[in-house]
């Protein structure tokens, strides 16, 4: 008891660090209680940051920010088109195409199943092998069943909220844009007075939290398109929608790479069966995956993420399981951002109150 009397006197005697507590408090139980309805806010506040560094460089080149606000906004606006009419259809297309082999695909997995008893008589009889095709196939016909009349039911729903977030996000973004420094003094308005704990805080970590949107939409962008050329070289299937996986799978550090390497080497193996093309595309997953961690992240991350491996899974298994997707994305900068405010905390060594220097010996 007498410990956390000293760790509360010593942590919260201070009005900064009692700021601050409150701050994040509030920041916490507006993101939890209205996550879902700020999510294309969220959104418009990411793609901002990601846009921000392009305008500010434009700045530095003496160009008018309004001026370099609509010129990166139209580059922008463009994609969004581009993703929307071109992309967006394309990954439909895929994902059906898909269903429809999927009974091809359980009839040669059947095929492969029968001959463990032949090689394996010891572990797998025939009985057992039949049942479990049975079971395999009902199962499997039932999924595909589902998944399309899901998918034809929410079709409507997803175009929806997609002509939704067309016309909202691009409209955000432009304002967020334009109005950062207004909207930045409104929000300080409402903020203690007394934050230079705050302020120092903020100021370590919007650097960082801008350059890791930046560079994680960035290492998604050259993940993405170097799989798509190699998976369209070597000639595997579904080849847009599997290399669109493995450029989101970095957003899940260590996890990521393995979940996506079983669809990659099932569908190979399927195609092609376990030969020498086969080897060649795990091959060139590997080299991708082996370049990503190797070359990209250092070179992109160096000064931002500075986390234990287990730090950055804790933290992805937290946040995600709080915010989903979003979790899962901003779950680096989150725990970047507690290890900041931990860093600036008062310790049993310094305080952040001025203390009386000591008269200097004579």
């Amino acid at each position: 008891m007498q410990f956390v009397r000293e760790w509360f006197r010593q942590h919260f005697n201070d009005p900064q660090v009692v700021s601050l507590v409150v701050v994040l408090l509030v920041g916490l139980g507006i993101f939890l209680f209205f996550s879902n309805m700020l999510a294309p806010v969220v959104a418009s506040v990411v793609l901002a940051y990601l846009l921000e560094g392009l305008v500010q460089k434009m700045e530095r080149w003496r160009v008018p920010r309004l001026a370099a606000v609509l010129l990166v906004f139209s580059f922008f606006f463009a994609g969004l088109l581009l993703v929307f009419f071109l992309l967006l259809p394309l990954l439909v297309a895929q994902v059906s195409q898909f269903l429809n082999e999927l009974p091809r695909i359980l009839s040669t997995s059947q095929s492969l199943l029968l001959q463990l008893p032949e090689k394996y008589p010891q572990l797998f009889s025939q009985q057992q092998v039949t049942e479990l095709i049975i079971t395999l196939r009902r199962e499997a016909l039932d999924f595909s069943q589902r998944l399309l009349t899901s998918f034809s039911v929410q079709y409507v729903v997803v175009i929806i909220t997609m002509l939704v977030y067309l016309l909202l996000l691009p409209f955000l973004v432009f304002f967020f844009l334009k109005d950062k420094a207004r909207l930045i003094r409104w929000c300080a308005q409402y903020l203690p007075r007394n934050r230079v704990l705050l302020q120092q805080i903020w100021t370590d970590v919007d650097m960082q939290i801008g350059n890791y949107i930046r560079g994680k939409f960035l290492e998604i962008l050259i993940v993405w398109v170097v799989s798509y050329l190699t998976f369209l070289f070597l000639g595997l299937a579904y080849a847009m929608l599997l290399s669109l996986l493995v450029g989101l799978s970095v957003i899940i550090p260590y996890i990521g790479a393995a979940v996506v390497t079983v669809p990659i080497g099932l569908i190979a193996y399927f195609q092609f069966g376990f030969g020498d093309q086969f080897l060649w595309i795990m091959a060139a997953y590997a080299l991708i995956q082996a370049l990503d961690g190797n070359v990209l992240v250092p070179v992109m991350f160096s000064e931002v993420v500075n986390l234990h491996p287990v730090a950055i899974i804790v933290a992805i298994l937290i946040f995600g399981g709080f915010w989903g997707f979003w979790g899962v994305f901003f779950a680096i900068p989150l725990a970047t951002f507690i290890q900041a405010i931990l860093k600036a905390l008062p310790s049993n060594d310094t305080d952040l109150a001025p203390h009386p220097q000591a008269p200097a010996d004579d």
